[in-house]
């Protein structure tokens, strides 16, 4: 009887992980989508050429002049939905990860966090990569006015349900090294702070623990984000493809656009 309620009491600790993992997500991305259809246009602009570059202000104004403020919701659906399943799957596996590296070798270093959210990252990804797909879709076609569902049919009838797969290589790369950088950059700053600074548990603490984790997350992910948005992006045919596979299009884009291309919509 005491096996089976522990049981019980991790089957629901993990399930309560999940969920609240997936909700904090999610209410992140409803906040922050506008941002985030700005990226991907910032990202696709001037795309296989150099040029003076449109800055976000000026992007704004033009997408809300043009096309009306609903444009910056675009491929909302999408994206909340793939927020609650790869937040809560990416932030859920995290802990579980950490434990059974502590439980296998005994320690929980800088090394295991990383290798922790490398994998949760890259698991959660892969999984939803599908999702991401037709988000980005969805955010640069703003003529149409098609939903996720067709969007979705259009894709796997043009191009193979394989599509649906396009940049998952990058996608899953930028998800491990953003997952480990975020994760274990978050706990360390935390313990560093805890220990050099007056800082307490706490609201304050949290906060500044996690700017620093998601300012170092975006820097060291921006180019493989980059890179995942070109290859959703690109439309599959018979003939040549612009970009062969992840390594070809940075090179394509640094050889083209120049280095700082990489990290168009981050900078």
């Amino acid at each position: 009887m005491e096996s089976g309620g522990k049981q019980r009491s991790d089957v629901s600790y993990a399930l309560y992980h999940f969920s609240t993992s997936g909700a904090a997500v999610a209410v992140a991305t409803a906040v922050t989508h506008p941002l985030d259809v700005l990226k991907v246009r910032l990202q696709m602009q001037l795309a296989g050429q150099r040029g003076n570059l449109v800055g976000m202000g000026e992007l704004s104004a033009q997408i809300i002049k043009s096309e009306g403020p609903r444009a910056l919701y675009l491929g909302l659906g999408p994206a909340l939905t793939r927020s609650v399943l790869y937040g809560g799957l990416r932030l859920g596996l995290y802990e579980p990860c950490k434990y059974i590296c502590d439980y296998m070798f005994g320690s929980t270093n800088f090394l295991v966090k990383v290798a922790s959210g490398a994998f949760s990252g890259a698991i959660a990804t892969s999984l939803t990569n599908p999702t991401e797909v037709l988000k980005v879709r969805l955010q640069m076609n703003s003529n149409a006015r098609r939903g996720p569902i067709r969007e979705m049919h259009k894709i796997v009838s043009k191009e193979g349900i394989r599509a649906l797969w396009k940049g998952v290589g990058p996608a899953m790369a930028r998800a491990g090294c953003l997952t480990a950088s975020q994760m274990a950059t978050y706990d360390e700053s935390k313990e560093a702070l805890l220990k050099w600074t007056p800082l307490e548990e706490g609201f304050h603490l949290h906060l500044i623990s996690s700017c620093i984790a998601g300012t170092v997350g975006s820097l060291v992910t921006a180019p493989m984000d980059m890179i995942k948005t070109r290859l959703m992006l690109q439309q599959e045919s018979r003939s040549v493809r612009s970009y062969r596979n992840g390594f070809h299009c940075a090179y394509q884009v640094v050889f083209t656009e120049g280095f700082r291309a990489l990290y168009k919509g981050n900078i």
